[in-house]
C-alpha cells in the first residue's frame, strides 16, 4: 500500500480510501464487516463515512455506517491510533429544527452522536458535508476549532464546497486564527472534471489541500457495467446514471477506458482510479466498493501504471473545455 500526505499535514492516508457508504444499504452489515476486514488486511487505513448514511433508505434512521464502523473497531481489535477515521456532518438526523445545518449546536449535538455510533473518542477528520448557507461561516469554524482543542476532533476538513466557499473559510480562518480546513472532498472523475478542475482544482493546490475525490467510477458507469442502448432505466439507480451520462463523450470516454484497459490486460475501473491517482492534485479517491470483490479489484489500481501517452489520451478524450 502506498501512503500520502494529507495536504500540508502530516498525517498518513492510504492512496484509496475507503468509502462506507453502502454499508448498511447494498452491503449488509456482515457483508460490510468483511470489507473492513480485507480493506484493512491489505493496508487501507483511511475509512470515510457520514452521519446521515443511509438515511434516504427505506427503514434506516441514518448513522448506521457509522455504527457498523464502530462495531469492526471494537470486534477486529484494530489499535485505534492507527486508524484515520473520517466523517461528516450537515445532512437532516431529526425532525426539528436544529436537526440539520451547520450551527454550533447542530454540530456540537452531531460530533457526540458520531462518537458514540463509532465506539471512539476522537475523530480523525471531520468534514462539513456541504455548505450551509443560512449559518455564518465563522460560527462553523469556531465551534470546528472548538472540537479540536477539546480532544474530540484532529483534523477538520469540507465537501461539496464551491472555490468561493472554500475561500471564504479559508480566510475566515486566517483572519480569525483558526484551525483550518486541510482537505477537500469533491466530486470528481473522468466524466465528471468540470466542476473541480474550473477553478476549485487551483485553490486546493495553491493552499496545499488534500483532495480526496469521491464517486472516482461516476456510480459505477466507469466499470463498464452500463452499455449503450442497454440502459435499464427502471431502477432509480441506472435512471440518474442515465440521465448524468447517457450521451455521446461519456461513451467516448469509456471506449477509450477498454481500449486502455484491453492493453494492460485490467479493468476498466482500475484504469479509472489509475488516472486519479495519476492527478498530482489527488489524495486519495474514496472507493465504494459493495462487495470483497469489487474491493480487491479497486486495490489493484494502485498496481497500475499509465504512461504520459496513455494519460494524454484519457484527458483529450475527458476534456470538458473542447
Amino acid at each position: 500500500m502506498e501512503y500520502r500526505y494529507l495536504g500540508k499535514t502530516g498525517l498518513k492516508v492510504s492512496a484509496l480510501c475507503l468509502g462506507s457508504m453502502q454499508f448498511g444499504w447494498t452491503a449488509d452489515e456482515a457483508a460490510s464487516l468483511h470489507i473492513l476486514d480485507v480493506a484493512w488486511q491489505n493496508g487501507v487505513n483511511f475509512i470515510d463515512t457520514a452521519d446521515i448514511y443511509s438515511r434516504w433508505a427505506e427503514g434506516n434512521p441514518g448513522g448506521i455506517s457509522e455504527e457498523i464502523i464502530g462495531k469492526w473497531i471494537k470486534r477486529s481489535a484494530t489499535p485505534r491510533h492507527q486508524l484515520i477515521l473520517a466523517t461528516k456532518v450537515r445532512g437532516r438526523m431529526g425532525e426539528a429544527p436544529n436537526d440539520e445545518g451547520l450551527s454550533r449546536l447542530h454540530i456540537m449535538h452531531s460530533v457526540e452522536a458520531s462518537l458514540k455510533r463509532l465506539q471512539t473518542d476522537v475523530i480523525d477528520l471531520y468534514q462539513v458535508h456541504w455548505f450551509d448557507a443560512q449559518t455564518p461561516i465563522e460560527e462553523t469554524l469556531r465551534v470546528l476549532d472548538d472540537l479540536i482543542h477539546q480532544g474530540k476532533v484532529r483534523y477538520i476538513g469540507c465537501s461539496n464546497y464551491p472555490a468561493w466557499r472554500l475561500m471564504q473559510a479559508l480566510w475566515a480562518s486566517d483572519r480569525l486564527n483558526l484551525h483550518t480546513f486541510v482537505s477537500v472532498q469533491p466530486h470528481y472523475n473522468l466524466v465528471h472534471r468540470a466542476e473541480f478542475e474550473n477553478e476549485l482544482a487551483e485553490v486546493c493546490a495553491w493552499y496545499g489541500l488534500g483532495v480526496i475525490p469521491y464517486s472516482p467510477l461516476a456510480g459505477g458507469f466507469l466499470s463498464g457495467k452500463y452499455q449503450p442502448g442497454k440502459m435499464d432505466i427502471n431502477s432509480a439507480r441506472a435512471r440518474s446514471i442515465s440521465q448524468k451520462y447517457d450521451n455521446p463523450k461519456s461513451w467516448a470516454i469509456l471506449n477509450t477506458l477498454k481500449e486502455i484497459a484491453d492493453e494492460k490486460q485490467c479493468s476498466l475501473s482500475q484504469i479509472a482510479l489509475a488516472w486519479l491517482l495519476h492527478t498530482p492534485v489527488v489524495t486519495s479517491p474514496i472507493i465504494g466498493p459493495r462487495s470483497v470483490e469489487q474491493l480487491i479489484d479497486n486495490l489493484s489500481a494502485l498496481e497500475v501504471h499509465l504512461d504520459a501517452e496513455e494519460v494524454q489520451r484519457l484527458n483529450a478524450i475527458s476534456d470538458w473545455k473542447s
